[in-house]
């Protein structure tokens, strides 16, 4: 479960420079660049009250970006993107929502960055570097937003607006190869976790998600804040570097470490291929990760002492205990993950094949395309209304939950990661089904708002980044300006929200949630190349981030 946590202290003399409907101003008087950090305000506070200048549209949307000085990363590239986009925005509200959104991941959640260069001090404790290139080259440690820990998922998806610059500009190279780099850090000791605490390295004190797990394999709390077994985790991490080659070319992740945990996750994939009965003897075959949480929400933990439903063996598909909101799986073919997994796999074969690994390329290319297989054989079923459509979750007993979750990966977003065309039939069939509350339990609707949401909030709060891959996925005029328009309407605080409640759009969770934020500029910067009408107006260029 994402719990709230404050990340730093907010000094008296912060307060006392913040005014409401104020601009964010650390004191005036001269003082060592470093020390700027301690008259920062907490990005958490900061961003729940709207600041000045406001935006020129009828909204009157606030700017909530932080003082330069108190930003945790900056890149000219990403300003100029944002002047070139929003300087030919028509709606100046959407713009405002660009300009606070887009930048949102360097501006707040940077948490600790090193490029890894010759001469560059490293601060850790005794047995941090005892392993042969562990923390070794660039490192990057990127939260979440209002959480002091980094989830793989998240963290790929915050910085995947700015593969395209990384090209240009080396600071920003750096910055995704540290992520790369710090990401199969964690894979490496931790596969079967979500969420972790900073690097050791780093010094940044870790944080306790409060909650009372028991979960095998066994983990270290201060390098895990917590360890729900989610397979789009480690699809993520395969995107994090696939993303970084397409948009740069290089291949400098290939190193010691990386090839460890890719060795690693392949480990977690073959141990969660196996069935829960042994198909020759029947007997019970116990699964090497095992989940048990002290609560009374059922979505927070596994039934079965742990293990979960029972699950079918020969279908080329992969468990996963949890799905990317954290809930936990009905049943544990997870089929957007599954998805998903099949495509960064095949992605990352084609790489190691360039690199000359054709072995181990060939290893990754045959368990893409089992999965795949999977997917299109256990994965889609018959609808009496819709036809055939992609399930949720399936079990390989012919058992299926239908339904769509607002997180990525979901089935909503199948195009975009590369699984289907938007226009392939059974997609089109399951687009329809899970975007009807007649299709989609978790469609939700009320007089202020609609989306999908999931189990993880409630049934009354849909979630925005929901409507933005509606928005992606579409080639209709309609339905991608309705989206955005509802995205923005509900954005009143100048960020895209977690979730908002369907009958008042200020009841909303997380003020600050860069996801989310990613979210709404990967999708402005997608209608702007596929769609640049409906941003800039009649006969308007495309706008490419490249």
């Amino acid at each position: 479960m994402r719990t709230t946590a404050l990340l730093l202290p907010v000094t008296a003399a912060c307060v006392s420079a913040i005014e409401a409907y104020g601009e964010q101003n650390v004191l005036h008087y001269d003082m060592e660049p470093d020390r700027y950090i301690t008259a920062c305000p907490d990005y958490l506070h900061y961003s729940m009250a709207p600041h000045r200048p406001l935006s020129k549209g009828p909204l009157s949307l606030p700017y909530q970006r932080p003082d330069p000085h108190c930003r945790t990363f900056s890149s000219p590239l990403v300003d100029k993107v944002i002047e070139d986009l929003t300087s030919r925005m028509k709606d100046k509200d959407l713009a405002r929502l660009f300009e606070n959104a887009f930048p949102n991941t360097l501006d707040t959640t940077v948490r600790w960055h090193v490029d890894g260069k010759k001469g560059k001090s490293r601060k850790h404790n005794g047995n941090d570097l005892d392993e042969e290139g562990h923390w070794d080259g660039a490192q990057s440690f990127i939260v979440t937003g209002d959480i002091n820990a980094e989830w793989l998922r998240d963290s790929t998806n915050q910085l995947t607006q700015y593969q395209a610059l990384a090209k240009k500009d080396k600071r920003l190279e750096s910055l995704i190869l540290g992520a790369i780099n710090t990401q199969a850090e964690f894979v490496i000791e931790s596969p079967y976790c979500n969420a972790f605490q900073p690097p050791p390295p780093s010094q940044v004190p870790p944080d306790s998600n409060g909650q009372d797990d028991a979960v095998h394999p066994a983990y270290e709390p201060t390098r895990v804040f917590e360890c729900k077994y989610e397979i789009d985790s480690l699809a993520n991490f395969l995107a994090l570097g696939n993303q970084f080659h397409k948009s740069t070319g290089s291949k400098e992740f290939l190193h010691a470490r990386w090839y460890l945990a890719l060795d690693t996750l392949l480990e977690v994939l073959e141990e969660q291929a196996k069935p829960t009965f042994d198909p020759e003897t029947g007997h019970f075959v116990r699964n090497e990760y095992l989940f048990r949480r002290r609560t009374n929400a059922g979505t927070e933990t596994l039934g079965l002492g742990g293990v979960g439903n029972p699950l079918n063996g020969g279908t080329g598909l992969i468990r996963s205990a949890f799905r990317p909101s954290d809930d936990a799986t009905i049943l544990g073919f997870f089929i957007p993950g599954n998805a998903m997994m099949s495509v960064e796999l095949k992605r990352t074969a084609a790489i190691l094949k360039a690199a000359g690994k054709s072995k181990l390329a060939e290893k990754l290319r045959k368990r893409g395309e089992s999965m795949e297989k999977g997917v299109w054989e256990h994965g889609v079923v018959m609808h009496k209304r819709y036809g055939e459509v992609f399930a949720f979750e399936v079990d390989g007993y012919g058992s299926s939950i239908i339904m769509d979750d607002a997180n990525l990966p979901s089935l909503l977003a199948l195009p975009l990661m590369g699984f289907v065309e938007r226009d392939n039939k059974v997609y089109q069939n399951t687009r329809k089904m899970i975007l009807e509350q007649a299709g989609n339990p978790y469609y939700l609707k009320g007089r202020a708002f609609a989306g999908i949401g999931g189990p993880h909030i409630g049934l009354q709060q849909a979630w925005p980044m929901s409507r933005l891959v509606q928005a992606m996925t579409s080639d209709d005029d309609e339905e991608i300006i309705d989206a955005l328009h509802d995205v923005r309407d509900s954005s009143r605080l100048g960020l895209i929200h977690e979730s908002i409640h369907v009958e008042r759009i200020t009841d909303y969770t997380r003020s600050w949630f860069a996801w989310a934020n990613s979210v709404f500029a990967q999708t402005i910067i997608d209608v702007a190349a596929r769609k640049p009408h409906l941003l800039f107006g009649k006969g308007a260029d495309p706008y490419k981030v490249e």
